[in-house]
């Protein structure tokens, strides 16, 4: 089977020319993943519905989310997210949402799916923050083990940046753990208590960062038993990237999300990826650089 990708033109919201956060590089990648053969150009993608309130209030804040909502967002919320208070941006979140659910949903079914958006890490329960304005793999993370459909799900955050705002959502729980391995220098200047976090020095490249992965993936995943992982596959560890300070090369990235595919389907569990953070002024390589998520999904899906 082909691997089920989750998109929706909307992922993309107007922002002011010069805005840091390349907004255009969820349209490039559609187009790279339609050049790879990984998406056909028409109706080649399964488009998710708008995340509803309960659903994102399950884990953020009723207030904060009515807030959201509505366009009625704080002068320190917008600052803190660093996205316009707008319909658009609201609707992009709500979609995001909804898509990484949806990519979960799909990888119960044939092994692995992906959402082409989504990673938004930042965000925590009573606030967005960092580009983020709801946490999509928490909403998903929440929903699907509140429907019945899992009842251990673990987050895998390889993201530069640490999971801050999932830690803060899940702590406590021994239903949805959460692991966080990023540099550890990064955003943001006080990080939360993941269940388990690895900061990296700067600097770490392609063998040093595999070690340390591979030294704890599997026994991760042994010992926890889920029975769905979402992988926020962020490149924003990308040597070039403007926003890390680690120096993955892009075969490392390859490397890295083979072995997160290898090791969860090794032990038959399914895979849900998301797409994370990634900066950079050249948005065609950045494109090629999230690229790599999906080919090596469709990969270990043996397409």
């Amino acid at each position: 089977m082909s691997l089920p990708i989750v998109y929706h033109p909307d992922y993309m919201a107007p922002l002011k020319p010069g805005h840091r956060f390349p907004m255009s590089k969820y349209g490039y990648l559609r187009e790279a993943l339609i050049a790879r053969g990984l998406l056909p150009a028409v109706n080649g993608y399964l488009a998710p519905a708008e995340a509803g309130f309960s659903q994102l209030a399950a884990v953020h804040d009723a207030g904060y989310v009515d807030r959201v909502l509505t366009q009625t967002r704080t002068a320190t919320e917008t600052r803190e997210i660093g996205l316009p208070d707008t319909a658009q941006v609201t609707r992009r979140a709500r979609l995001s949402a909804s898509g990484t659910a949806l990519a979960g949903r799909l990888a119960l079914e044939v092994g692995i799916a992906c959402n082409a958006a989504g990673g938004s890490h930042h965000a925590g329960p009573l606030k967005g923050a960092g580009f983020c304005v709801f946490n999509d793999v928490a909403v998903a993370a929440q929903t699907l083990v509140s429907e019945g459909q899992v009842s251990k799900a673990l987050i895998v955050d390889l993201d530069v940046h640490q999971g801050d705002g999932t830690a803060r959502i899940f702590e406590g729980r021994e239903d949805i753990f959460c692991f966080s391995m990023h540099a550890k220098k990064n955003y943001p200047a006080r990080k939360a208590q993941s269940h388990l976090d690895i900061g990296l020095p700067d600097g770490t490249a392609d063998a040093e960062y595999l070690d340390a992965l591979s030294d704890v993936l599997p026994d991760l995943i042994a010992r926890q038993r889920p029975q769905l992982i979402f992988y926020n596959a962020g490149v924003d560890c990308h040597v070039a990237d403007r926003l890390g300070r680690l120096s993955l090369s892009s075969d490392g990235l390859r490397a890295r999300d083979r072995l997160l595919f290898e090791t969860a389907r090794a032990v038959g569990v399914p895979v849900a990826g998301v797409l994370g953070g990634g900066y950079d002024d050249d948005i065609e390589a950045l494109a090629a650089r999230h690229a790599i998520l999906f080919e090596e999904a469709a990969h270990a899906l043996g397409n």
